[in-house]
This record gives structure tokens, C-alpha cells and sequence, in this order.
């Protein structure tokens, strides 16, 4: 008879245990929130380049499977000692692989590390008000996630607009949909402040660009 009750009061704390890790419920948006992050977060990279004796700091995304990398070219251009480090926290020197020769603001470079690449999507599909995250490294702070949505599409200049928060430290990094896909690379922010921080005016480059760009790669390499 003991040995019953004793069995039953330990099955009563285990389940209540249970109970309490299963009461963890997360809301639609808040699981897509989570889901899109953990999933392409270990594609996203810190990255430094030293340019006039400072440093400039922004975002990169795998693309690749051998260390490809894709950035804004203005976080690198005439920059040296570029350093990527990868989500995990460990660093890589990188080389400069490959600058389109228009300009598009964007830049291939390399590691020596085998990569999983970023799954991209189609920016000709996009519509206003569709929910949108980037991931960026805005003042330094690596991994950060901000959400929004589309708040404009402007066809003459080619640019996707947001008000997801883009910060400075965060060109380069993607501007993702609810499915993990990159549609967008962040670029500029406007602001009356000389573009210090983020009021809610974002730019992205269609992550067709970005397509082009791999393209011609392969065509000239």
C-alpha cells in the first residue's frame, strides 16, 4: 500500500511538472515570430570592417554553402581587415568576392567555413501590409529581431519600405516573410535626425537583386 501511494504522489509531481512546460503557449504570431528567427538566425552574421582608422559595422546573410556571404557594399567598400562572426560567437576573416560593377549597394564576400544558406524568396510577389521581420546588428547588438510590415513598395526607385525598425548597424541583413524567406535586404532608414535612429522609415533592396547578382556571379567566376 505504501509503495502505491508513494508511486502515485511522484506520478502527481511529474505530471504536474509537465503541466507546467506544456503551459507555455505561444500565440499565432508570436510562434511565427519564433519559429522564422531560430530558423534563419544561424544564417545571419556580424560584420566589422575597419575603414580610416574606424570601424564599420553592419549585417550579413549566408548565401552560400561554401562561406558566401551577402552584405550592403556601403559596410565594407574601401574597408579592410573585414571579420565576420557567425551566430555561435566564433570569428572569421573574410575577403571580398565579388562587387557588381553598378550600383546596387550590395557585395559578395567569403569565409573559409561551410555554411548553410538562407532560403530566398520572391519580391515580385510582395504586397503592402504583408507582416515582415528583420534581423539585423543595429549599434552593435548582434541577433536582434524587430517586426513589421510592407508599408510601401516603391516601383520607380526599387525599394521595399517598412516600419519594421532598421538601426544603424543593421544594413545587410534581410528582411524576412512569415515563411522564413528572404525578401529584402535592409539599406537606409529617414529620419529628420540625419538618419541617427529609427522612426519607422525603412528601405530594403528586393531580394531579387540579390538573385541577379548570384546569377551574374556564377555566369563570370
Amino acid at each position: 500500500m505504501k509503495k502505491f501511494i508513494l508511486c502515485f504522489v511522484l506520478s502527481c509531481i511529474l505530471g504536474f511538472e509537465t503541466g507546467i512546460a506544456n503551459a507555455v503557449n505561444y500565440s499565432p504570431d508570436e510562434l511565427i515570430n519564433v519559429t522564422v528567427y531560430e530558423k534563419i538566425n544561424p544564417s545571419i552574421v556580424f560584420i566589422e570592417a575597419v575603414k580610416d582608422d574606424e570601424v564599420s559595422t553592419g549585417t550579413g546573410i549566408v548565401v552560400g554553402s561554401a562561406g558566401e556571404i551577402l552584405t550592403s557594399s556601403h559596410v565594407i567598400e574601401e574597408g579592410s581587415n573585414i571579420e565576420v562572426k557567425m551566430s555561435d560567437g566564433a570569428s572569421y576573416k573574410a575577403k571580398i568576392l565579388y562587387k557588381p560593377k553598378d550600383k546596387s549597394d550590395l557585395m559578395l564576400i567569403k569565409i573559409k567555413k561551410k555554411t548553410v544558406p538562407a532560403k530566398l524568396g520572391d519580391s515580385s510577389m510582395l504586397k503592402v501590409g504583408q507582416k515582415v521581420l528583420a534581423i539585423g546588428n543595429p549599434f552593435g547588438f548582434s541577433g536582434t529581431l524587430t517586426t513589421g510590415i510592407i508599408s510601401r513598395i516603391d516601383y520607380v526607385k526599387n525599394k521595399i519600405q517598412t516600419d519594421a525598425a532598421i538601426n544603424p548597424g543593421s544594413s545587410g541583413g534581410p528582411i524576412v516573410n512569415a515563411d522564413g524567406e528572404v525578401i529584402g535586404i535592409s539599406q537606409s532608414i529617414y529620419n529628420p535626425d540625419n538618419n541617427r535612429s529609427n522612426i519607422g522609415i525603412g528601405f530594403a533592396i528586393p531580394v531579387n537583386d540579390v538573385k541577379t547578382l548570384l546569377s551574374t556571379y556564377g555566369k563570370i567566376r
